[in-house]
């Protein structure tokens, strides 16, 4: 599938799109004429220990809170995804893997259920409405949360479920290293933080050289405090445009597509 041009007519009606993370389960109607949200999004905590019945039970709430049914949902999973089916579980319960996300959320929701990675989702949204619209030549966005997820574009192509937050740098899995989670938890400051994400970005650049790198997930509401202290990558770095809305949208834009809407 291709992206880089913005959904219009009757196929960009109203959607919902939820967001699970490692942290925190958020969703909201998603209006894909504009690729923004058409309504405040509504949040909830992920629960501890973050099992499938549990989260399950938040999403629920998200959609509920709204008054949602009978529609298209679109559900962003922190891991790898395939056919509605949840493959890894880095950030969330073990018990997580083999799980039939689609189809015990369309059970429990009523309504057609599309399921996918969650920064794929976020990286469609950006390649599509935000900060990779339109870029040739290979883009890479990366999600900057609990965990560090990945989209990978080739000319608006998505390789889907590249997970390179889990490279190794440094003996260690690159998000045990750059994520935000890993920032706040040991209290690093911006440059201390910067300068483990400038290292993770030129070890991915000499695998893929990209175009263009773009930071997402919520700390890209704070891009001016680290982006500057990023040196010697070729690439062109920004921020997300969408921000932490991106995953939302990204989810939105699925559940239509698998409805017959918007691409």
């Amino acid at each position: 599938m291709t992206y880089g041009q913005g959904a219009t007519g009757a196929a960009a009606a109203k959607v919902f799109g939820i967001d699970i993370g490692g942290s925190g389960i958020k969703g909201a109607p998603v209006d894909l004429d504009r690729g923004e949200l058409a309504e405040e999004r509504h949040k909830v905590l992920t629960p501890h220990p973050s099992t499938p019945e549990a989260v399950l039970d938040g999403v629920v709430e998200v959609v509920r809170h709204f008054d949602w049914s009978g529609r298209p949902v679109g559900v962003t999973f922190p891991g790898v995804v395939k056919d509605g089916v949840t493959l890894t579980a880095a950030n969330v319960d073990k018990s997580w893997i083999g799980t039939d996300l689609a189809s015990r959320l369309t059970e429990r929701l009523d309504c057609p259920v599309t399921v996918l990675n969650d920064a794929d989702a976020a990286g469609v949204a950006e390649a599509t409405f935000g900060a990779a619209r339109g870029v040739k030549g290979t883009v890479i966005v990366l999600t900057l949360g609990t965990g560090i997820g990945s989209a990978v574009f080739t000319d608006g192509h998505l390789l889907t479920n590249t997970e390179l937050g889990h490279l190794e740098l440094d003996g260690h899995e690159a998000e045990k290293r750059a994520s935000t989670k890993v920032k706040d938890d040991h209290d690093l400051s911006w440059s201390h933080w910067a300068r483990r994400v400038q290292k993770y970005l030129h070890h991915l650049e000499m695998l893929f050289s990209p175009e263009l790198f773009v930071l997402g997930g919520g700390v890209s509401r704070k891009a001016d405090k680290f982006l500057p202290l990023i040196e010697g990558v070729r690439a062109e770095i920004v921020p997300a445009q969408l921000q932490n809305n991106a995953g939302i949208v990204g989810a939105g834009m699925a559940a239509a597509a698998a409805a017959g809407g918007a691409g």
